[in-house]
């Protein structure tokens, strides 16, 4: 049996994540009291069913004292034939706020908003140190927060490592989470030819208008070559997850082209590597 457990956070995407297990295949469930995944994973061996062989449980604080139990349920795991990855999602306390009050929904743990924030904060944070995946939520789309979970259950140990590339604007702010940014404003900049304005970096057009300058090829085959020295140096430190972040103007046209570049060259190496666009699908410009 192939489990994932999702936790972390209220509001940050875990119902989410569990639709896009589930779409995937996999039986879900939410809001499973820890003491009882053990049970449900006995259960589900013994029945021998197709329908278990994959399993998304949503396990948070919603469960109230009986969440108290969470690593003794996982000792428990350990000792089945349950392969167990962990997903812990956040987001800032900025971002959780809007949300719910988007929502017009109270806290699920019945307190103010920033109550239960802070009180989540404090109480997960050793899950959150020991998770096998940390996403953070705060300026991913659903379409980037959904091809991160898709990428994740294709991550194997042999793997080893999974690389995380993304593209953003500046206008919009840095990337937070990421472990290495590069800023890639001083290529030559599409928005201002006219024809290429209105097209993201994923085109053709726009790639190839990127990629042809002797600058761009020098750029990027100097950002391989320093990833392949560093990437070996992050295993062997028991690194999991490398985040790297290019980032333009906009992050609609040079950052987009140069992460998916980029992205797939390392994938001819890690298997575990893709690429997401934080700011791509924004509106950046406003026409006059």
């Amino acid at each position: 049996m192939d489990l994932i457990i999702i936790t972390g956070m209220s509001g940050s995407g875990k119902s989410f994540a569990l639709d896009v297990f589930e779409d995937l295949g996999y039986y879900s469930v939410d809001n499973l009291a820890p003491a009882l995944l053990p049970k449900f994973c006995e259960m589900a061996l013994d029945a021998k069913s197709n329908n278990f062989d994959k399993v998304a449980a949503v396990i948070d604080l919603r469960s109230g004292e009986f969440f108290d139990n969470f690593f003794q349920a996982l000792d428990s795991l350990k000792e089945m034939q349950v392969n167990i990855k962990i997903i812990f999602m956040f987001a800032d306390q900025k971002t959780i706020i809007s949300r719910y009050k988007e929502l017009r929904r109270p806290h699920p743990l019945n307190r103010s908003i920033v109550d239960g924030y802070n009180y989540e904060e404090k109480t997960l944070a050793k899950i959150k140190e020991t998770a096998d995946f940390v996403i953070d939520t705060t300026d991913l789309s659903t379409a980037n927060l959904r091809t991160q979970l898709l990428a994740l259950v294709s991550y194997e140990p042999k793997d080893k490592f999974t690389i995380e590339i993304t593209s953003f604007g500046y206008k919009d702010g840095i990337l937070q989470d990421a472990d290495l940014v590069f800023d890639v404003r001083f290529l030559p900049n599409p928005y201002y030819i006219k024809e290429l304005r209105d097209y993201d970096g994923t085109t053709d057009i726009v790639r190839d208008y990127v990629l042809k300058w002797d600058v761009t090829k020098e750029f990027i085959n100097k950002i391989v070559d320093l990833l392949k020295f560093l990437i070996p140096h992050y295993i062997n430190e028991q690194k999991r997850m490398l985040s790297i972040g290019f980032g333009c103007t906009g992050g609609y046209h040079r950052s987009v082209a140069i992460a998916e570049e980029i992205g797939k060259i390392l994938k001819e190496e890690y298997n575990s590597c893709y690429v997401t666009h934080r700011d791509m699908r924004k509106k950046l410009w406003t026409k006059r």
